[in-house]
């Protein structure tokens, strides 16, 4: 099942930023020499990987109608990956809209036929028998417009270190996901309003609260829960939080807390709050975070989607001539990018650490 409409211009930021204009750009061959990776992961465990399609028939997808659907990708630490294949980042459909959709997601990011997005392979072995032993479980909510899949490298590392990390698709808002029933690509058009911005997060809290409830199930062992978000995701992490004491620490990677929706988690269930130096929304940030008590922190020379795989890939594709030096500013800012990976690596696995140890 595809939308009934398709991403037709702007960029989504923190699920409400400002509309751009973009000239046309015709498309140039692939290059078969170019290759993207994700940055490995640095835990003691090797990434195990399976995909979950779970449907709520007690909600009406507000977008397509029916009834509600999201895409799962659990990440986990591994007893062993002999046989077990590297998943992609992107199935091969996702891929191909992907290439066409990702200059209108992302002003600046290259044409279609450009990129083979086809070729980014993650470190998530797919179906390799799970770590025995109980574990935190996170789960992890992205920025409008992003698929679940470009917080992998994150997700790997937070897994490689003994965690089970949950990627959770929000189809509607979230630029392609591939389910059983179909490919859904974004229904926004620019940059949403005031009152499709809420009903993107009522949506995000409603879907975290679903695989909340589901956990029992999908994953037994788990000792304790955590939730983590980027923009529109960070948004809906701390609300998901604030209303269910099942979640013991949030993590809010540059999301906007204006919203008249449920109070942010109580002092006991700690709060990470951390943003970019660069970030256009700075402003807003600041002030819908006056008073919100949690830990502070910044990435120093960096932009709004550094907290994404796009940190890895945008000054990979700047260096091969694709993306412009403005781009990677504004997408991911210029610093060094095994430094801002590494950063936000070091911080988010230390906040869960001390809070689900």
């Amino acid at each position: 099942m595809t939308s009934r409409r398709t991403l037709l211009k702007g960029a989504l930021l923190a699920g409400a930023g400002a509309a751009a204009t973009l000239l046309p750009v015709l498309p140039a061959a692939a290059d078969p020499a170019l290759c993207l990776r994700l940055p490995a992961p640095t835990g003691p465990y090797p990434v195990g990987l399976r995909t979950v399609h779970l449907t709520d028939p007690t909600r009406e997808d507000p977008w397509v109608g029916g009834a509600r659907e999201v895409m799962l990708t659990v990440l986990y630490p591994a007893a062993g990956v002999r046989g077990c294949p590297c998943a992609p980042q992107l199935t091969p459909a996702e891929a191909r809209k992907f290439a066409e959709l990702a200059p209108w997601i992302h002003q600046g990011l290259p044409a279609e036929g450009t990129v083979d997005w086809g070729t980014v392979r993650t470190h998530g072995h797919i179906g390799a028998p799970p770590l025995p032993g109980r574990r935190p479980v996170l789960l992890y909510s992205p920025g409008g417009g992003d698929s679940r899949s470009l917080g992998s490298g994150l997700a790997e590392d937070l897994a490689s270190h003994g965690r089970t990390v949950v990627l959770v698709d929000h189809p509607g808002d979230a630029g392609v996901v591939e389910l059983p029933t179909g490919l859904r690509t974004t229904v926004l058009m620019g940059p949403p309003d005031p009152a499709t911005f809420r009903i993107m997060i009522d949506t995000r809290v409603a879907d975290l609260r679903f695989v909340l409830d589901q956990l029992p199930r999908l994953l037994p062992e788990a000792s304790g829960i955590g939730i983590y978000g980027h923009s529109a995701g960070g948004t809906a992490a701390v609300y998901a939080a604030g209303h269910d004491p099942r979640v013991r620490a949030v993590a809010n990677l540059e999301g906007y807390l204006d919203l008249d929706l449920a109070p942010v988690p109580a002092p006991a269930r700690l709060l990470l709050l951390f943003r970019t130096d660069g970030f256009e929304g700075a402003a807003r940030i600041d002030t819908s975070w006056t008073g919100v008590p949690g830990e502070r922190a910044l990435l120093r020379d960096a932009n709004h989607w550094a907290f994404t795989d796009f940190a890895a890939l945008v000054p990979r594709l700047q260096a091969a001539g694709l993306v412009t030096d403005e781009t990677r500013a504004a997408l991911v800012g210029t610093g060094d990018p095994a430094g801002t990976v590494a950063a936000v690596r070091r911080r988010v696995g230390a906040f869960f650490a001390r809070r689900l140890p």
